[in-house]
């Protein structure tokens, strides 16, 4: 399969898995958000390791509860900025009482005077995924970009966190998709390390 082939398969499958994410009525996200918070997160968060999130936008999943859970063990968090087309996002130090900005389409990110971190844990948004750590996003490529620029830095673990209706037979991929260590969802956790 070629690259051409590839883009208009991604291109389908994202049409696709947003209609089935939008009609996902707002009680069932916020029970999902809530039943995902409400487990063990499924690795070890040492006190002071940064844990990234992200600003749920449209019908993401809700990170929010579960990130507090994390806080209140001890983890700093960030969140992403768009450093620019084409460059992977930064990471800005945030805490959850601390003011937001808003920027490209609407997403909520920390102010640029915040401390640009490395994260030892990505939070990914999603819009579809298979158990092998496949993901599949908007388009743009940020997550693909950031997780292999911080993974050249250091060790990371990227967690996809999304609803259990998201998932999918099988992603399409290319050689610059990164994959996911885990996915969460809110009947399971999903570990494609070993996939």
């Amino acid at each position: 399969m070629d690259s051409t082939e590839i883009a208009t398969i991604k291109n389908d499958l994202r049409r696709e898995a947003a209609a089935r994410r939008d009609a996902l009525p707002e009680a069932e996200r916020r029970q999902a958000a809530a039943a995902i918070a409400g487990r063990s997160f499924p690795i070890a968060v040492a006190p002071g390791a940064i844990v990234s999130g992200f600003m749920p936008m449209k019908s993401e999943i809700d990170p929010l509860p579960m990130m507090r859970r994390l806080a209140a063990a001890g983890a700093r968090l960030a969140l992403p900025v768009v450093a620019g087309k084409g460059l992977p996002l930064v990471m800005r130090a945030w805490t959850l009482d601390a003011p937001l900005v808003s920027a490209s389409w609407g997403i909520k990110e920390p102010p640029s005077d915040a401390p640009a971190v490395d994260p030892d844990v990505v939070i990914v948004p999603l819009l579809a995924f298979d158990r092998r750590g496949h993901r599949l996003g908007y388009g743009a490529g940020y997550y693909d970009l950031t997780l292999a620029a911080l993974r050249a830095r250091q060790p990371i673990l990227a967690i996809g966190i999304g609803y259990a209706m998201q998932e999918v037979a099988a992603v399409p991929v290319t050689p610059r998709d990164a994959r996911l260590d885990l996915v969460l969802t809110e009947r399971e956790t999903i570990d494609c390390r070993g996939a």
